[in-house]
């Protein structure tokens, strides 16, 4: 079975957005690469009046999306060893490597919460791993999964055919990646660097390597010391400026 995002929410509208679109939309739509499913979680409520939310215990403002109703739905899937995701907020970080694990199963499941959250309760009875994109708090979890499934997808085998390489990709090796430039030549006064005009591949990988370092220490330095770290455990040469 192709990899399969199964997902749980009360707009089912929202989706394929842009994971229709593109190399990732065709291996969809076209190659059955991957699959996309979504479930309205505003079927699975048992009050006859639709309810899926109610106010918080303890008081405060806002509602929490009930319990029983998430179970219901996550259910009513067959799970197949897929990993759950909860899009919080308040969860772990969305990295690279989550995510390489991630598109070596069947699949994932993933829930959009809205309002105050969801009950807690369910959460932890079915497992569910919470999964922030940032920080940042959005108004439900449909832009966050659909960044999670899309962070997914692009890495299985085919889909983004002969751009498939990842390896000077941000994140992959612990470094962001280099700047990308194209023609014209020159722009509103702006040149090409001429090292990636010269045909030397050598001078060329070189450069790129340096720009990586040289950008994520600037704009990451989390990463930077995190990559320094990795360098010097593996016996290679540190690079501190």
């Amino acid at each position: 079975m192709p990899f399969t995002a199964t997902v749980l929410t009360m707009f089912p509208e929202a989706f394929p957005g842009p994971l229709g679109v593109s190399l990732i939309g065709t291996a969809w739509r076209e190659q059955d690469l991957w699959r996309l499913e979504t479930l309205d979680i505003r079927g699975f409520s048992a009050d006859k009046r639709g309810f899926l939310d109610d106010t918080p215990a303890g008081g405060g403002l806002g509602q929490v999306l009930k319990a029983d109703v998430i179970a219901a739905a996550l259910d009513s899937v067959e799970r197949d060893g897929r990993p759950l995701l909860y899009m919080s907020a308040r969860g772990r970080p969305l990295t690279q490597a989550r995510v390489r694990e991630w598109s070596k199963a069947p699949g994932i499941i993933v829930l959009c919460g809205r309002f105050e959250g969801v009950d807690q309760r369910v959460l932890d009875s079915r497992g569910f791993e919470e999964v922030s994109v940032g920080d940042a708090v959005l108004a439900g979890g449909e832009a966050a999964a659909m960044v999670a499934i899309e962070a997914c997808v692009r890495l299985i085998p085919g889909v983004l055919g002969d751009f498939g390489s990842t390896s000077e990709e941000s994140f992959e090796d612990g470094l962001l990646e280099h700047p990308q430039y194209t023609r014209p030549r020159t722009f509103e006064g702006l040149d090409i660097p001429e090292v990636l005009l010269s045909g030397h591949h050598k001078k060329v990988g070189e450069w790129r390597k340096l720009m990586r370092e040289q950008t994520t220490r600037e704009r990451r330095p989390d990463l930077w010391e995190a990559h320094l770290a990795n360098q010097q455990a593996k016996g290679g040469p540190s690079r501190k400026g």
